[in-house]
């Protein structure tokens, strides 16, 4: 067992928690969980025009309703509970303040005087040379006569990290082994910004040594930046974390997973009545897989078999039909009390919470061979708690088909009194009714079934009608036949 085991999940707040960062979260927590270490949330709102309370709220929302818990991080908002705190970048500022003296004081990092426009024009130059679009270094080696004057000036100044030239800088990446950058090819990043303020390839450095992280387990876009964290440990004089870096993820048509793919963010795959354990387990699979290729896991399963030699380097693909039938597969081995607590919120917006009727328990557990999302419950048993109302098959094709009026009406009649008023004796005493008038069962069930419900599908006829009552049975039939005078 790997030890002293510390991952951390640090996302911007700059909007929803969206699948790729679910996916970095399970897994630094599924890590973190394997080895018996800690699991670390931390919010890096570096970005503070785009940063909102309101996403903070959206990823810790995310990411308790994932069921992932973390061992240290903010709680309540803006709170924070471990021994690292606080877990917001900004309220950290002058730890980092001092780290960048420490890199001033020792010529690992300068001033730069460049404007936006400036900057601009660089980046259009190396483009039309064919040359990586790097800022060129022309205030790395400004003197300090130089520096006095720019500023006298009014010229503000941002702080840039000072890069080797010559050489190599080697990322021994967990999944994609070793990786190497040339360092004449990478520019010198900006580490503190004209806004007096750290950024982001900085701030995480710092919190990265500081919190004791051992493993930084993150989306392959931030590869690029790897090398330069790497020389700033070594400017800092720490050892860098374990880096792995997790595959991209691709929608069904091999483009970068969007918006045009369906939902992408967590709380939409939520409001679409996906259940919290269903997209543990799809999640998981998303880059990574156990040797015999298993499908679907318990949490103490995957917590048991996680690793970082099952994550693959080719991008991930997410399949929302096989998604939709993994959540099928765990709704019904479901207990329908637990369905129902975890449906609770869609039978509650489609106004049949409260409205009499029978046990949700008796008519969700009814349907649960067909749910493929808890979205889908309300629409399957609301004939049971609402007046019914026909489909236009239901009425055109069955209900108003010759001779229904009567079969309705008869059927009142013979289970009025018929006792008990349960499922098999209920189909004994429908079958002999059909036998009774020389009809077929389909001229009885199909007008029994669209005359109670509004429609010509649905669950078990005769465990349908014991639910249902004796009353309620009775009065749609009446109401049904009326209908057709």
């Amino acid at each position: 067992m790997t030890t002293n085991v510390r991952t951390r999940f640090a996302p911007s707040p700059t909007g929803f928690l969206h699948i790729g960062g679910a996916r970095t979260t399970l897994y630094s927590w599924l890590f973190a969980r394997r080895h018996g270490g800690k699991f670390v949330l931390r919010i890096e709102d570096t970005d503070e025009v785009r940063s909102t309370d309101e996403s903070v709220t959206a990823i810790l929302d995310s990411i308790s309703w994932l069921g992932l818990d973390w061992d240290e991080g903010p709680v309540n908002g803006h709170a924070d509970k471990g021994p690292f705190a606080p877990y917001f970048q900004m309220k950290r500022v002058e730890t980092y303040r001092k780290h960048l003296q420490q890199l001033m004081d020792a010529g690992k990092a300068y001033k730069c005087y460049c404007t936006k426009e400036e900057l601009d024009e660089m980046r259009r130059v190396a483009q039309l040379e064919k040359r990586p679009p790097r800022y060129d270094g022309r205030c790395r080696a400004l003197t300090d006569s130089a520096r006095v004057a720019l500023e006298a000036a009014g010229k503000k100044f941002a702080i840039r990290f000072k890069m080797p030239v010559e050489g190599a800088t080697i990322v021994d990446d967990e999944i994609r082994g070793k990786v190497s950058f040339e360092n004449k090819l990478l520019q010198d990043l900006v580490i503190w910004k004209t806004t007096d303020g750290p950024t982001y390839n900085f701030c995480c450095v710092i919190d990265d040594h500081l919190m004791e992280i051992s493993h930084v387990i993150r989306g392959d876009e931030h590869l690029s930046n790897t090398p330069s964290q790497i020389q700033m440990y070594e400017a800092l004089g720490w050892k860098p974390p374990v880096f792995a870096h997790l595959s991209m993820i691709m929608g069904p048509d091999g483009s970068k997973l969007s918006k045009r793919h369906g939902a992408t963010s967590v709380l939409e795959y939520r409001d679409l009545g996906y259940l919290p354990h269903t997209m543990r387990n799809y999640l998981a699979l998303l880059g990574w897989s156990t040797t015999d290729s298993q499908q679907l896991f318990t949490d103490e399963d995957l917590i048991a078999k996680f690793d970082l030699a099952g994550c693959q380097k080719s991008p991930a693909t997410f399949d929302t039909v096989k998604l939709q039938w993994m959540n099928g597969e765990y709704i019904r081995q479901m207990p329908v009390e637990d369905m129902v607590k975890l449906a609770m919120p869609f039978l509650e917006k489609a106004g049949l919470a409260g409205l009499p009727g029978p046990d949700f328990k008796k008519t969700v557990a009814l349907e649960q061979e067909k749910f493929k999302l808890l979205s889908e419950i309300p629409a399957l048993v609301e004939f049971f708690y609402k007046p019914v109302q026909f489909t236009p098959k239901a009425m055109d094709k069955v209900l108003k088909a010759p001779g229904v009026k009567p079969v309705l009406l008869d059927l009142v009649e013979a289970l009025k009194d018929f006792a008990p008023f349960e499922d098999k004796a209920l189909e004994v005493r429908i079958r002999k009714f059909c036998e009774e008038k020389a009809l077929k069962v389909g001229q009885v069930f199909h007008p029994l079934r669209a005359a109670v419900t509004g429609r010509t599908e649905g669950p078990t006829l005769f465990l349908m009608l014991e639910i249902m009552g004796r009353e309620q049975v009775l009065a749609r039939l009446k109401d049904a036949a009326a209908l057709l005078s």
